[in-house]
């Protein structure tokens, strides 16, 4: 399965036996998973079954699930006559009327009106044909939330891509000016020396061993090659087959950690813009990460 975004929707329907059921389905980032389910009432019991396929198909983030049930022929459909209650209306009123000596008849509208004749019909009434016609549409409604999904995660997977290899090229020219840091270092400590009045000072043993301190201080290759390493790390997991939106956002957090390590260390104005790129190109890469199931 190629990268997925957390971000979806997807809206499905499923009709039979006189019910029409609809299942929307959105989903926004979320560091683990939550699935909020909207029944409607007399469908709590179905909760667990419409988060069992969710949980199978998603690993992290908010997901909004609502469910709608209604007759297949609309609303208005949706009642039915009570034959034995009428007619027993009926013969109520007519003896009511004989007692009364009421010359008036009895009639239809009549019997209509009295409580219980007239009953709305309640689709959720047959608990199992709502329960396999909601699986239908809530396959249908993942479907099409999948689809979205893994269109939005071909779009961040190369704009990622792109800001990788954007990191790579500026921790090239770190690496190509990091072995010169330590002579500029003596060259100016030597320049200041020679302004300052003080002679003889490339000679001086004490100098050597100031140089010596610094060139070990700002040594940056093991910050090199272990940010290079995660950025290997990082462009394979755009290739997983896997969920990878926790294994990046850890592999970010190392790419600051020794960008900025790499900042402190190397003093040279150079190495300073191109971290501060770097720098720039991992918070964009972060916040893009945040939407990476």
């Amino acid at each position: 399965m190629p990268i997925q975004s957390m971000t979806g929707f997807g809206r499905g329907s499923a009709s039979g036996k006189g019910l029409s059921v609809g299942v929307e389905v959105s989903s926004v980032n979320r560091k683990q998973l939550d699935v909020r389910v909207n029944l409607p009432r007399g469908l709590g019991h179905c909760e667990s079954l419409v988060q069992s396929p969710i949980q199978a198909v998603l690993s992290r983030g908010q997901v909004n699930v609502s469910v709608q049930v209604r007759a297949a022929g609309g609303a208005a459909a949706g009642f039915r006559i009570d034959r034995a209650a009428a007619a027993a209306g009926w013969r109520e009123l007519r003896a009511l009327a004989a007692l009364l000596k009421c010359a008036q008849p009895v009639t239809l509208a009549q019997v209509l009106q009295l409580p219980n004749v007239i009953r709305a019909e309640d689709p959720l009434e047959n608990p199992a044909a709502v329960e396999g016609l909601l699986l239908q549409a809530l396959r249908a409604a993942l479907i099409r939330h999948g689809r979205l999904r893994a269109r939005e995660g071909r779009a961040l997977a190369r704009d990622l891509r792109g800001r990788l290899v954007r990191v790579r090229r500026a921790l090239s020219v770190i690496r190509t000016a990091a072995p010169g840091v330590t002579e500029r270092y003596r060259r100016n400590l030597l320049e200041r020396l020679a302004r300052a009045g003080v002679g003889g000072a490339a000679e001086d043993p004490s100098i050597a061993r100031e140089i010596a301190l610094f060139a070990d201080r700002c040594d940056i290759a093991e910050e090199i090659t272990r940010l290079d390493s995660h950025l290997n790390q990082a462009v394979r997991s755009l290739s997983a087959r896997e969920p990878v939106g926790r294994s990046l956002d850890f592999l970010v957090q190392e790419m600051f950690r020794e960008i900025n390590t790499i900042g402190s260390k190397a003093n040279d104005l150079a190495i300073a813009q191109q971290v501060i790129g770097i720098k720039t190109e991992l918070e964009r890469i972060r916040e893009q990460v945040q939407n990476i199931e």
